[in-house]
C-alpha cells in the first residue's frame, strides 16, 4: 500500500505533484491546520504531515496519531509549532528545509537596512498624505559604513556578502565562525563587544537559544555607538523591545528595523507607533521564489523518506541503521558528550575539530560517531542541532571535520580522542 501524506497548511500545486510523481498519496486541505479537533480526528490515518507555520504539532496531536505517523516535514526553517520531544518520543522524524528560503531571508534584510538608512516607509506615508517634507527626513548612505553581523551561518553570510557588494565594511561576531571562512567571506571577524563598540548597523542572523536570547538588551545598547540602527530578520527574542524602544525614544539608537517579535502574531506591540521604527510581518521568507523552494524541497524529502528510507534534514534522526545501533549506541553516547564537554570549554572560534578512533571502534560507522561528536559540540549554541544536521552546521561555518582510523595502539581496545583546533589555543 503507497504510503499516505496529510498537507494541512497551504503548499504549491508543484509540490502536491512531487508527492504523487514519487509514489505517494496525497491528500491536501490547506485550511485544516487551524481546525485543530479535525486534524486529530484525521491524522490517524496518515503517515507523513507536511505543514507550514499555521499547524501546531502539539503532543495531543501526536498521540491521536496512534502509531501511525513517522514523519513530520515543515517547509522552511522554524519548527517553534511542532513539539520535537513529543515527536522523538514517538519515534517520528522531525524535517524541516533550512537552505530554501536563506537568499530570500537575506535580501529582506538588505532591504531593512536601506529603508532604515533613507526612512523610505515614513517618507512615502508623508508623501502619500499631501505633505512634502523634503528636510525632514534626511538619510544617511551605506557606503563605507561599519556592519556589525550576530551570526555569520548561511544567512548571515550572504548579507555579508550582498553588504560587501554595496561598499559596507562588514564586522561578524560568529563563535562558530573561523578566521578561514571569515576571510573567503571577506569579512572581520570580532568579539560581541567589539561589534557593539564599532558598527553603524548591526543585523542578526542568529537562530533563539539560552544564549542568544535576550543578546541585544539595555547593557548591550549602552555599548553601542550613538545613532546606531539595528535590523532584525531573525527571531524575536533576540531583542528586549522594551530597551530597543527606549533607546529610540532617547535617540541612542537612530532607527531599527524588526521583522519578528517575541510574540507572534504581533497585533500590538511596544514598538509600535515610534517614528523611527519599520515593522514588518515576519515576512524573511515571504517570496514567491521562497514559497516553491521550500515546498517543493519538503515533498522531495518525505517522499524520498517514505518511499526508500532516505533521511535529509532531520532535527531528530540519528543516521545509524537497524543493523549498526546495539553495537553503537553507548559509542554515540561517548562522542556526544565528549563533543559537548568541549563545547562548554570552547571560548573563541573553533577552525577544525578532529576525531581519532582506535581499536573495534575504528570498524564501526564512525561517520555517525563523528556526527554526534559535533552534535554535542554545537549543541551550546545551536541547540537543535543534531547528528544529522551538525556536519551541514559545521561545514557552513568553515569548521574542518578530521578524522583518523586506525588498529588498537596501546593498551586500550578502543580508543576515542577528541581535539578541538581554535584560533587560540588546541
Amino acid at each position: 500500500m503507497a504510503p499516505r501524506v496529510l498537507i494541512s497548511d497551504s503548499l504549491s500545486d508543484t509540490a502536491v505533484n512531487v508527492f504523487r510523481d514519487r509514489g505517494v498519496e496525497v491528500d491536501f486541505q490547506p485550511k485544516l491546520g487551524s481546525d485543530k479537533e479535525k486534524l486529530a480526528a484525521l491524522i490517524g490515518g496518515y503517515d507523513g504531515l507536511a505543514i507550514r507555520s499555521a499547524t501546531k504539532v502539539t503532543s495531543k496531536l501526536i498521540g491521536a496519531a496512534h502509531g501511525r505517523l513517522r514523519v513530520i516535514g515543515r517547509a522552511g526553517i522554524g519548527v517553534d509549532n511542532v513539539d520535537i520531544a513529543a515527536a522523538t518520543a514517538q519515534g517520528i522524524i522531525v524535517m524541516n528545509t533550512p537552505f530554501g528560503n536563506s537568499i530570500t531571508t537575506a535580501e529582506h534584510a538588505i532591504a531593512m537596512i536601506l529603508a532604515c538608512a533613507r526612512q523610505i516607509p515614513a517618507a512615502d506615508q508623508s508623501t502619500q498624505a499631501g505633505k512634502w517634507e523634503k528636510n525632514r527626513f534626511m538619510g544617511v548612505e551605506i557606503t563605507g559604513k561599519v556592519l556589525g553581523v550576530i551570526g555569520c551561518g548561511n544567512i548571515g553570510s550572504i548579507v555579508a556578502q550582498r553588504a560587501r557588494g554595496l561598499e559596507m565594511r562588514v564586522i561578524a561576531y560568529d563563535p562558530f565562525l573561523s578566521e578561514e571562512r571569515a576571510g573567503e567571506l571577506g569579512v572581520e571577524k570580532v568579539e560581541l563587544e567589539a561589534l557593539f563598540r564599532r558598527a553603524d548597523f548591526i543585523t542578526l542572523h542568529t537562530p533563539l537559544t539560552d544564549k542568544t536570547r535576550d543578546i541585544i538588551d539595555a547593557a548591550a545598547i549602552a555599548k553601542m555607538k550613538h545613532g546606531v540602527r539595528i535590523v532584525n530578520c531573525a527571531r524575536g527574542g533576540l531583542v528586549v523591545e522594551e530597551a530597543l524602544r527606549a533607546a529610540l525614544d532617547s535617540g541612542k539608537i537612530a532607527g531599527a528595523a524588526i521583522d519578528v517579535f517575541a510574540e507572534e502574531p504581533a497585533t500590538s506591540n511596544i514598538l509600535f507607533g515610534a517614528p523611527n521604527v519599520i515593522c514588518t510581518p515576519h515576512l524573511g521568507a515571504s517570496t514567491s521564489e521562497a514559497q516553491e523552494n521550500v515546498a517543493v524541497q519538503i515533498a522531495e524529502q518525505m517522499a524520498d523518506y517514505l518511499t526508500t528510507g532516505a533521511v535529509r534534514n532531520a532535527l531528530n534522526m540519528p543516521s545509524i541503521t537497524a543493523d549498526e545501533a546495539p553495537r553503537l549506541t553507548p559509542f554515540v553516547k561517548l562522542a556526544e558528550q565528549l563533543g559537548s564537554f568541549a563545547g562548554q570549554l570552547t571560548e573563541s572560534g573553533a577552525s577544525a575539530v578532529r576525531l581519532e578512533y582506535e581499536g573495534a571502534v575504528a570498524e564501526m560507522n564512525t561517520r555517525a560517531l563523528t556526527a554526534a561528536a559535533l552534535a554535542g559540540f554545537l549543541q551550546p549554541q545551536l541547540q537543535t542541532v543534531n547528528m544529522v544536521s551538525a556536519p551541514a552546521y559545521a561545514k557552513e561555518r568553515g569548521i574542518r571535520i578530521e578524522e583518523t582510523r586506525r588498529g588498537q595502539h596501546g593498551a586500550y581496545e578502543t580508543y576515542i580522542r577528541l581535539t578541538v583546533v581554535c584560533d587560540r589555543q588546541e
